[in-house]
């Protein structure tokens, strides 16, 4: 772990075995203690089930206590279907892992491990910026790498969180990925994990312009292969702005995002509870210390690494640039992910708790609207799992990434069938209109005399 990692680790350790943590972060998730002899008992019936509960759709319990909310159609009939019958769903007893606190500090704060074989690649972008590919390479599953139907493995694009951090279950979920045959690629944006800053210019917060030339990029090294994408947390504003701006042409068969931060903008306003605030500002400023000279002739960095808040880190670095500096309405009216979401023709399944200490209570991150409107958009609402957790006792991997890849499966079975009865179809019609043609030839076979005499007498009447 490098030394920034430790001096993280140590800050939010600290706060927690202080007491700190837990009662500020109990208020931020929304939890109430009712008055009585159940008070306990009822503070969890009420953080753990109504949340998720006030947001079910009527339909029927998913294994677990999970809720999809959707649009009803084919798709969410087949996506229901394969969840009801996903082994990662399957209920289980509650573990020292089940608390939200404990579950996001596991996923964000302890040393990745032993992680998977990488091959970077770096990708020269238009304006001379750089961006950084980190291809999984192994170690090769056993038995040889399995691929899908069409013999070439899917790619699987995945986009860590927005501060650049990689943790384990992004690398937990490249090495699961692997076993199942895709072929997994991290998306790095400039600067973040070791990918130089060769240009003052930082990537914003929701701007997919890198993220397309990287996607051009994979589809020009595998054309054949279907592209899939997953984002954590914070990243997945980038790519959900990807997929709004891009609409059908943004070449991703599926995506999925884990704990996404939906309403960014009312995110930044309201900040996180502090012990999360400090702690991702605290990363913020040591990755961007390391570029305070470049940075200094396009924002004020004295300014920027004295910030208090990740909404004052964001507003100075990319609002108050001494170049073209721009207000914070007009810095989200370009950078919010939901801006162009009726645009986005790529199903995407979002994963997500309710007793996200991060994000927050469901009713003021998710916006459940798009997803009762939006086909295209499917939630799925867990009791626990903490912010981008879910985690199971080891050695088995998050939850999260087991349902992903079945959901990814179910597209391609869902798709492979629409394709099949569209063929079957066109095929069909194809038989019946040739039946027809020959019946047309044959009469006029038959009884000529009507038109021939038509063409004979235009041909008299011509030469004449």
């Amino acid at each position: 772990m490098p030394p920034w990692g430790a001096a993280l680790a140590l800050l939010l350790a600290a706060l927690a075995l202080l007491g700190l943590l837990a009662p500020r972060l109990r208020r931020a998730v929304g939890a109430r203690t009712l008055p009585g002899p159940r008070g306990r008992d009822h503070e969890e019936e009420v953080d753990g089930r109504g949340a998720a509960d006030e947001f079910s759709d009527g339909r029927e319990p998913l294994p677990g206590g999970c809720r999809l909310i959707c649009k009803p159609s084919a798709l969410a009939q087949c996506l229901l279907s394969a969840l009801r019958h996903s082994a990662a769903l399957e209920p289980r007893p509650r573990s020292w892992l089940s608390g939200p606190h404990l579950q996001t500090l596991c996923h964000f704060v302890l040393p990745v491990g032993p992680g998977p074989e990488l091959a970077r690649e770096y990708l020269q972008l238009a304006d001379d910026g750089l961006v950084a590919l980190d291809w999984v390479v192994g170690p090769c599953p056993r038995g040889g790498r399995v691929t899908n139907a069409g013999g070439l493995p899917a790619v699987l694009l995945v986009i860590p969180n927005a501060w650049g951090r990689l943790t384990r279950n992004v690398l937990g979920l490249c090495l699961l990925a692997l076993e199942r045959g895709y072929y997994p690629v991290i998306f790095h944006r400039r600067g973040h994990h070791g990918c130089p800053l060769v240009s003052p210019r930082l990537q914003p917060f929701g701007d997919p312009s890198d993220l397309k030339e990287a996607v051009t990029y994979i589809r020009f090294r595998h054309p054949a292969a279907p592209l899939f994408a997953v984002s954590e947390g914070s990243g997945s504003a980038l790519l959900l702005s990807y997929l709004g701006e891009c609409g059908s042409s943004s070449y991703v068969t599926g995506a999925a995002c884990i704990s996404p931060v939906l309403r960014c903008r009312e995110w930044f306003e309201a900040g996180l509870p502090w012990p999360y605030e400090r702690g991702f500002l605290l990363h913020q400023k040591i990755t961007l210390s390391r570029y305070a000279s470049a940075l200094q002739d396009t924002v004020d960095t004295h300014k920027l690494f004295r910030s208090r808040s990740l909404r004052e880190f964001e507003e100075t670095l990319f609002c108050h640039t001494k170049s073209f500096p721009i207000s914070w309405d007009t810095y989200w009216d370009h950078n919010d992910p939901l801006r162009d979401v009726d645009e986005a023709a790529v199903p995407v399944l979002c994963i997500c708790s309710a007793d996200d200490p991060v994000c927050g209570p469901p009713d003021h991150f998710l916006p459940t609207e798009l997803f009762h409107s939006n086909p295209y958009f499917f939630l799925l609402l867990s009791h626990h799992g903490g912010h981008c957790g879910f985690l199971r006792q080891e050695p088995l991997p998050a939850w999260s990434h087991e349902v992903i890849l079945e959901y990814f499966r179910a597209l391609t079975e869902f798709f492979r069938t629409e394709e099949r009865m569209k063929g079957l179809s066109r095929r069909r019609a194809s038989f019946l209109g040739g039946r027809r043609r020959w019946g047309t030839l044959q009469k006029r076979e038959v009884s000529p005399s009507s038109h021939l005499e038509e063409i004979f007498s235009w041909k008299r009447s011509y030469t004449r």
